[in-house]
C-alpha cells in the first residue's frame, strides 16, 4: 500500500512499543491516549460553540446598528420636513426640538 500504512506496518509498530514499555505499560498507555483524545475533542466543540456564539453576536450587533442608523435618518427626515436645520445635531436635540415644535401647536 502506498502512502499508506498496512497490516505489515502496524504489526513492526505495535512489537516496537512492545519492545520499549513492555506489556504492562501498554494498557496505561492505551487508556491515557485514549484520555488526551477526549479532552483533546472536548476542547475543540467548545471552541467551536464559542466561535459560533462570537459570530451569532456580531450579527446581532450589525442588524442592531443599521436599524439605529435608520431611527436616526427617519428622525432627520421629520425634523426636515417639520423646517428644522438637522446639520450637527444629534438624534436626541432633533427629538428634542421636534418635540417643542409639536406642543406649540
Amino acid at each position: 500500500m502506498i502512502g499508506g500504512i498496512g497490516p505489515t506496518e502496524m504489526l513492526l509498530i505495535f512489537a516496537a512499543l512492545l519492545l520499549l514499555f513492555g506489556a504492562t505499560k501498554l494498557p496505561e498507555l492505551a487508556r491515557s491516549m485514549g484520555t488526551s483524545m477526549g479532552e483533546f475533542k472536548k476542547a475543540q466543540k467548545e471552541s467551536e460553540e464559542s466561535l459560533k456564539s462570537y459570530e451569532k453576536s456580531i450579527k446581532e450587533k450589525k442588524v442592531d446598528n443599521a436599524q439605529d442608523q435608520d431611527k436616526d435618518s427617519n428622525v432627520k427626515q421629520v425634523a426636515a420636513n417639520l423646517g428644522i436645520n438637522t446639520e450637527g445635531k444629534s438624534k436626541d436635540e432633533l427629538l428634542a426640538e421636534i418635540n417643542t415644535l409639536l406642543k406649540k401647536d
